[in-house]
């Protein structure tokens, strides 16, 4: 548990902040610090000591303290102990609530130098999750935002070591990655495009990590360290968070510092060569400050084979390590010095060959008569063999991390905050983008360096009984460096032949002519963004509560982009150097975009009581401007510039539900949701005959809608369960220039080769009409080791219909539905050692988590394939719950 306080195309280059500007700002952000350090304000300050137990006189260590009116709050330690600071007088009321335990408030009369004795009535009651998502520290069922959150105990119960297995527990929770860099993840089916990531574009969905917010998507593929929990806010929380968001936020909260020393151990071992370590220490360096100190590491062996190196591919190679650092001058003050680093090293994203359709191509032009001439065929036509045959090393190098500073102190009735913030991210891919054995692509990598640093200040509490809110500024200043490489093989002049005839056949086989040949890119991102928001929560009757919110926002990026076409044979021949041109060119352009704009929401809810809490929410949102870099398509020999810049997406969003407990021990929660989106960000391809490049416009609206229901039932100490649904329609209204699905690839109206077409009224990728999870525990007292702990067995449950994987609706690329079952058996303990079995995809379920088609559209396509059948042991030992 967790110890809160509270919780314009121009010719010219790129334009920058000036050296004055980010003098100014970071001279600010300085004396803002100097602030909080040495500008507490005087107010009654008194210490409550006390300790919670059971109507046995049991401690009940990770017990909540919560004082109710204030935003002081306190966990207790294993010895059931608390300390709790507050700034009100007598009479109050602190709330306790514990799992399995009726959430109970105790009146404190008047300040005793004696622990308070508080004691908890067992009744099995659901545990009162406690978020901050409205940064400040509020009860799940009281914030009338839908949010799903996850426990740190049952991530690491269930292995769900990173995002992509999270969305299993929440069905609104789409992610989809070919590899780290080429990863997008979705709230509701929006935040990012489906297919391949342009960098010039930022996510939909906000990922922060203890109020730092990670600009790349890429963090969603590594592995979690040291969380307390996840809140997964569901639609625009740009009047909440730093950074704007369309479609949602991460909240992860880590396990933090404490002054209560701790020690927590665990190995896991299971087949196909896993193994995963991780450990964490917490505890005082003197009575000012405490230290964490946390490590993750996982490895695998790979699930694929490739018959060619006899080597298995897609393993895991991941190591994280993450530090932190507490200085508490006063019992008001906080500053936490946090630092972290992640290493992937992978051999590993590779795709299997899934299948093969004819396009509208001429016979020769298809897959399987180009493989029939270069005398080749597929290792298996079946993915689930899992063999390949790939000529060109899978590799996905993703290093990732940073350093924060995070001051706290508590200026009247609430919070002030400072988190300042300094990341990076290195990509080195190495790709076999062809699917085969074949050189056709000899390489295809685009490594990148992204660095960025940024500033939140915010204003957050309780201003009064009736009021509370937050008030912040948000700054990001992003750069990306990208050093791209897609080269040809000796295959390539098969796979690109687009002409027959003797001498057209003599000089598409020209020796050397493509071998080498190649595009090699050099490209630059700057960008900026600035944000002031504000939003209250004002209970203007009993029960009726409004809260209106605002943002206005200010984004700029410039971009760089050249990209030399060269290699392969030299020669002068017009023929022989039209072949190469009409494979690739050269480009470059330079653009630059800026945009303010002002975006606002208003919540009205109702609670009656404490069992129902009706919501109705409207919004508008903005996602920021875009540019483009991967390439544009051309008008007589120039790159298409006006199409550098993208439109910022405008959302229109609406939502109505509510929270309730119907009974004891069941709650139940509904959303209905309504986004319009004009000018959707999206992946389209040039209308230019002869281009074969993909990039970023805007299609010109979608709708998406659906309905949302969590649920969660405890129905005595022993038995609990939990479950979601999620309904998503998810369709282009208008989109007139998209893409051609794979199959409709060369495709002639009147003699006329077609490269787009009118999508209108298709359905979005990537979104299952029908998610649910579905899951239970039963739970019974033991003793092992002579300690108390719980013998446990769990039983987890996934299932999405089927979707579409191509981003056009295609007749071949869609991928069925699919459910998977996950288990685990063993005894818990909060101290001591703790030991169960587990098992993911229990029945071996076949899936493919995408299909994508192989570059030249020759008709093949290629799947990424879900996990294998895995199971193993975990063995975890706690000295001390120092969480």
């Amino acid at each position: 548990m967790q110890n809160f306080a509270n919780p314009n195309l121009t010719s010219a280059g790129p334009t920058f902040l000036t050296l004055s500007h980010l003098f100014l700002f970071r001279k600010f952000t300085f004396a803002f610090l100097t602030l909080i350090l040495f500008g507490s304000v005087a107010f009654g300050q008194h210490i409550i000591t006390g300790v919670v137990k059971d109507s046995k006189g049991i401690p009940l260590p990770g017990a909540n303290v919560l004082v109710r009116g204030t935003t002081s709050y306190a966990v207790a330690d294993t010895a059931g102990n608390f300390k709790i600071t507050v700034n009100i007088e007598t009479p109050f009321y602190l709330r306790v609530t514990y799992v399995g335990y009726k959430p109970q408030d105790f009146q404190i009369l008047s300040f005793e130098s004696s622990p308070v004795q508080l004691t908890l009535i067992d009744n099995s009651l659901l545990q009162e999750i406690v978020v901050t998502s409205r940064r400040r520290s509020e009860v799940l069922q009281d914030v009338p935002i839908p949010i799903s959150v996850v426990g740190g105990t049952k991530i690491e119960e269930a292995g769900a070591f990173n995002v992509n297995r999270i969305k299993e527990m929440i069905p609104s929770v789409q992610m989809y990655t070919s590899n780290p860099r080429n990863t997008g993840v979705n709230i509701r089916g929006i935040g990012s495009p489906f297919g391949l990531t342009n960098d010039g574009l930022d996510p939909g969905v906000g990922y922060y990590v203890d109020g730092v917010y990670y600009a790349r998507p890429a963090a969603a593929t590594l592995d979690f360290i040291d969380i307390d929990r996840i809140e997964v806010l569901r639609g625009p929380q740009g009047t909440l968070f730093g950074k704007n968001t369309t479609a949602g936020a991460f909240n992860i909260v880590t396990r933090k510092a404490s002054f209560t020393p701790g020690y927590n151990f665990e190995t896991s071992l299971g087949n196909y060569g896993y193994l995963q370590a991780k450990a964490s220490v917490t505890g005082p360096l003197n009575s000012k400050f405490a230290a964490r100190v946390s490590f993750s590491g996982t490895q695998r062996n790979g699930v694929i084979e490739n018959v060619r190196t006899g080597k298995s591919t897609n393993d895991i190679n991941n190591l994280g390590f993450r530090g932190q650092l507490l200085f508490k001058p006063s019992e008001n003050t906080s500053i936490t010095l946090s630092a972290d680093a992640s290493d992937q090293q992978p051999d590993g994203y590779a795709q299997v060959v899934a299948g093969v359709v004819t396009t509208n191509r001429p016979a020769y032009r298809q897959f399987n008569a180009i493989i029939a001439d270069l005398n080749y065929s597929l290792p298996s036509l079946n993915a689930f063999d899992r063999k390949i045959d790939h000529d060109t090393p899978w590799n996905s190098g993703n290093e990732l991390g940073g350093i924060s500073l995070n001051a706290e102190t508590k200026l009247g009735p609430g919070t002030l905050t400072s988190t300042t913030a300094w990341r990076y991210w290195n990509w080195d891919p190495s790709n076999d983008r062809d699917f085969t054995g074949l050189q056709a692509l000899a390489k295809s990598q685009n490594p990148a360096e992204h660095r960025n640093w940024s500033q939140e200040i915010r204003y957050a509490g309780e201003l009064s009984e009736k009021l509370s809110g937050v008030v912040g500024v948000f700054y990001i200043d992003q750069e990306v460096q990208i050093n791209g490489t897609e080269e040809s093989g000796t295959a390539q002049w098969r796979f690109s032949q687009n002409s027959t005839g003797s001498a057209n056949d003599a000089r598409w086989r020209t020796p050397g002519l493509f071998e080498g040949y190649g595009i090699y890119t050099n490209a630059a991102i700057r960008s900026l963004s600035a944000a002031a928001f504000a939003s209250i929560d004002w209970e203007f009757a009993k029960g009726f509560h409004i809260l209106p919110g605002i943002r206005f926002n200010y984004d700029e990026k410039d971009v760089t982009y050249d990209r030399v076409a060269r290699g392969g044979l030299e020669t002068s021949d017009p023929a022989l150097l039209a072949l190469k041109n009409g494979v690739y060119s050269s480009q470059s352009y330079i653009a630059d975009a800026d945009e303010d704009n002002f975006t606002y929401s208003i919540t009205a809810s109702y609670k009656p009581n404490r069992r129902l809490n009706a919501f109705a929410t409207y919004s508008t949102s903005f996602k920021p401007v875009g540019v483009n870099v991967a390439g544009l398509p051309t008008v007589n020999g120039a790159p298409a510039t006006d199409l550098a810049v993208i439109k910022p997406e405008d959302t229109k969003h609406y939502e109505i539900g509510f929270k309730s407990t119907p009974i004891n021990n069941f709650t139940l929660n509904l959303t209905f949701h309504n986004s319009d989106i004009k000018d959707y960000q999206t992946n389209v391809q040039s209308a230019e005959l002869g281009v074969n490049r993909g990039y970023i416009a805007n299609a010109e609206k979608v709708n998406v809608k659906g309905l949302e229901l969590d649920a969660n039932y405890s129905v005595n100490q022993y038995f609990s369960f939990y479950g979601a649904g999620a309904y998503t329609d998810a369709t282009y209204v208008r989109f007139t220039n998209a893409p051609l699905p794979l199959e409709e690839t060369g495709l002639t109206i009147d003699g006329v080769q077609v490269a787009f077409k009118d999508i209108s009224g298709g359905q979005l990728p990537g979104i299952s009409k029908w998610a649910g999870s579905l899951g239970g525990e039963f739970a019974t007292p033991a003793k092992f080791f002579n300690k108390q702990s719980k013998f446990f067995t769990a039983i987890d449950a996934s299932a999405r219909s089927g979707f579409s994987s191509s981003p056009s609706p295609s007749k071949y690329l869609n991928i069925a539905g699919y459910a998977l079952f996950n288990g685990r058996i063993g005894y818990k303990s909060p101290t001591g050692l703790s030991a169960f079995v587990w098992g993911r995809n229990l029945f071996n379920r076949d899936y493919f988590e995408q299909l994508l088609p192989a570059g030249g559209n020759a008709g093949h396509y290629a799947g990424v394939l879900g996990e294998p059948r895995t199971f193993g042991l975990t063995l975890r030992y706690a000295l001390i719950n120092g969480n």
